[in-house]
C-alpha cells in the first residue's frame, strides 16, 4: 500500500464550524507514507483536541513501509501509543472519558486498507458513484443492523449520535478493516460528522467529481459553512492518479 509507487493528489481541511467554540477535529497528509487520517475528539476541557492530536501525532511517525503488511503494522502500532496515552491522560484527569474517533486511508503499490473506529467515514467514489467504505460505529448503526428501526426513524433517531467504538475510551481498541484495489481516477473521501451531519453521500459525489482535491474540500467545506456547521467539520480527499512512471 504505499503511495511512492502509486500517485495519489490530496488536500485536507478543518473548520471549527459556526457553533463550538473550538475545534476537536485533526486530520494527516502523508502521501509518501500512503496514509491519509481525519480525527474527532471528545472529553470536553480541551481533551478532545489532545485525544485526536495524539493519534495525529503518533501516526506522522509512521515513515515509509517496506510491504503492504509492514503498513498496516506500522499503523497499528502507532496507534496503540496514541491509545495509552490518551488512557493515561483519562485516570490523570480522574477516569472522565477522553477519546477519538479515526478514520484512515493506507495506500501501497495499488492496494488500499480504510480502518476505522468511531463515526468518521471513509467513501470511495468510482465510475461516478459513491459508496460508504466504513460502517458507522453507532447505537443508531446496530439499530439498523438489527432491523429494529427504519432508515427513516434512523435520521431522527435521539441517540443517533451516540458511537460504540472510538481511540482511547475503552481498555481495548476496536479497529474495523476493509481492503481492495485502487484503480487510476477513484477518489476516496474521509470526513467526520461535521460533514456527513449536513451533507448527503450524492452530494459529496456531485462535489468531488470533476475536481481538484483542494477544489472538492473547499466546495464542501462551503456547503457545510452554508447549512449551519452545527459541528466541528474536515474533510480529506484523495485521488488516485495511477502507477508513477519510472
Amino acid at each position: 500500500m504505499n503511495g511512492g509507487r502509486y500517485s495519489f493528489e490530496c488536500f485536507g481541511v478543518s473548520h471549527t464550524g459556526h457553533v463550538r467554540d473550538h475545534n476537536e477535529d485533526r486530520f494527516l497528509l502523508e502521501p509518501e507514507s500512503g496514509l491519509w487520517v481525519v480525527a474527532d475528539g471528545m472529553g470536553g476541557h480541551e481533551a478532545g483536541e489532545v485525544a485526536s492530536g495524539s493519534i495525529v501525532e503518533h501516526l506522522a511517525t509512521l515513515g515509509v513501509a517496506s510491504s503492504a503488511p509492514d503498513l498496516r503494522a506500522r499503523f497499528e502500532d502507532r496507534l496503540a501509543r496514541a491509545h495509552s496515552e490518551i488512557r493515561r491522560l483519562s485516570q490523570e484527569r480522574g477516569g472522565i472519558t477522553i477519546g477519538s474517533t479515526v478514520a484512515a486511508l493506507l495506500a501501497y503499490d495499488g492496494q488500499y486498507a480504510c480502518l476505522w473506529s468511531g463515526d468518521s467515514r471513509v467513501y470511495l467514489v468510482r465510475d461516478g458513484a459513491i459508496a460508504q467504505i466504513s460502517r458507522d460505529h453507532t447505537e443508531v448503526q446496530e439499530l439498523l443492523d438489527r432491523g429494529a428501526i427504519t432508515e427513516d426513524e434512523a435520521q431522527h433517531w435521539p441517540r443517533r449520535n451516540v458511537i460504540t467504538h472510538a481511540v482511547g475510551v475503552a481498555d481495548e481498541i476496536t479497529i474495523d478493516v476493509r481492503q481492495g484495489q485502487a484503480l487510476p481516477g477513484d477518489i476516496f473521501v474521509l470526513g467526520t460528522d461535521g460533514l456527513t451531519g449536513h451533507v448527503r453521500d450524492e452530494e459529496i459525489r456531485d462535489n468531488v467529481i470533476g475536481r481538484s482535491p483542494q477544489e472538492a474540500c473547499e466546495h464542501l467545506l462551503e456547503l457545510v459553512l452554508s447549512r449551519g456547521a452545527t459541528d466541528n467539520v474536515t474533510v480529506v480527499v484523495v485521488k488516485a492518479e495511477g502507477r508513477e512512471k519510472p
